[in-house]
């Protein structure tokens, strides 16, 4: 496995559950995730239970009051959806949805794992097939052969450019600023545990509350633009006030959050264009590798650890069958798996990002459209909360058997 993300370690507890072990093969030299916060929904964290670590996700992380659509400098609300409250969300979704700092998320999962299989500061520069196994090389100087190679190693993915001969990743033509604030320094923001998008021209704003304690607000803060991005990097330097430039006439529980913190840097977002193919010879993908995708959905995290469930499936069952089916048609089933789930919710983040930004010029009759469709948002989207990969991997599986 390479990649010691969230994706790969869920990879690995998942093989260990079925008996099977995977050495996880990351760069850095100890594991920290870049980025504030993630949000676990249902499709998620039903798997992570799964894998026994539903008492200390929880311990680590808020589980919003409601889900909030607001006028981004009005401030009204657009639409509500009770999460928490009532147990509206558990009750039809059979798991919670969570807000959680990724270092706590990465410490939940990295201590399900004990280390176990994990090599750290290995940078892959190489790899190839030679006959039935694959040679990879690491920056450090060391070499090794496996049987199966599976790239969880994110959007500039050296695995993806083996399997597909390119790099695939594309600049969305929008970026953002981000930030844990503590909850102290937001006297202006109403319902302060609710996940929230407020919603203007050109831009929105999302937060949620993270930690055992609810007391630190994770915020995405999201614009059009720049028009091109030169930067090799995800971040670029930003001149004083430049966060604020896309929100000027917000609501002041926007201006308090986005400008509550000093910032000096914003992240460009790129994606990856519906790849073709997900597998070559021995070599296979996941997550953001496979289908880096804008935030909008909060999905990709939660498609990421889909995988690693799917995949530890998959390879039980292939394992189990002892040589009676070959490895390349295990890839294929995967990708047929998770091709088109993974790319509807691609395009959908594509299209909530337009409803987000509408500007006031497209019309009242337009933005109560985007009004209405907030209010349906339980009802459009539950396909993607409900979704069970373990239970979708072994539908399959018995379907392939009795064919």
């Amino acid at each position: 496995m390479i990649g010691g993300g969230i994706g790969g370690l869920t990879l690995g507890l998942a093989l260990r559950r079925h008996g099977l072990r995977a050495a996880i093969y990351e760069q850095a030299a100890e594991l920290a995730e870049i980025g504030a916060a993630v949000a676990l929904s249902a499709n998620a964290t039903r798997e992570l239970e799964r894998l026994g670590l539903g008492a200390a996700l929880a311990a680590v992380s808020t589980e919003p009051t409601e889900l909030i659509f607001r006028d981004g400098r009005s401030g009204a609300r657009v639409a509500a959806h009770p999460v928490r409250d009532g147990g509206a969300y558990r009750g039809r979704f059979g798991a919670p949805y969570y807000g959680v700092h990724r270092a706590d998320l990465q410490k939940v999962l990295s201590g399900g794992l004990a280390g176990e299989g994990l090599h750290l500061g290995h940078r892959l520069t190489g790899l190839d097939q030679r006959g039935d196994v694959m040679a990879l090389t690491f920056a450090n100087g060391v070499e090794i052969e496996a049987d199966l190679v599976i790239g969880g190693d994110g959007v500039r993915s050296q695995v993806r450019r083996w399997i597909t001969g390119g790099e695939a990743v594309r600049y969305s033509g929008t970026s953002a600023f981000r930030g844990v604030v503590p909850m102290g320094l937001l006297p202006s923001l109403p319902d302060p545990q609710a996940i929230q998008f407020w919603m203007g021209p050109d831009a929105h704003l999302l937060h949620y509350a993270i930690g055992g304690e609810a007391d630190s607000v994770n915020f995405f803060a999201v614009v059009e633009g720049p028009e091109t991005w030169t930067s090799e990097r995800w971040l670029t330097g930003i001149r004083e006030g430049e966060h604020l430039a896309g929100f000027s006439g917000w609501h002041p529980a926007v201006i308090e959050m986005i400008d509550a913190l000093p910032q000096t840097q914003r992240w460009g977002l790129f994606v990856t264009d519906p790849l073709r193919r997900w597998h070559r010879g021995r070599a296979v993908l996941m997550g953001d590798s496979a289908h880096a995708m804008l935030p909008h959905h909060g999905q990709g995290a939660n498609t990421t650890i889909e995988d690693a469930v799917t995949l530890a499936e998959l390879l039980s069952g292939f394992s189990a069958a002892s040589g009676t089916r070959d490895l390349d048609g295990m890839m294929r089933h995967y990708q047929d798996l998770r091709q088109q789930r993974t790319r509807t919710i691609q395009r959908s983040a594509w299209a909530t990002n337009r409803l987000l930004h509408l500007a006031d010029s497209v019309g009242a009759a337009m933005l109560a459209q985007r009004d209405a469709r907030m209010a349906r948002f339980p009802e459009d989207f539950s396909w993607i909360h409900a979704f069970d990969a373990q239970a979708a991997a072994r539908e399959a599986e018995g379907d392939a058997r009795a064919a």
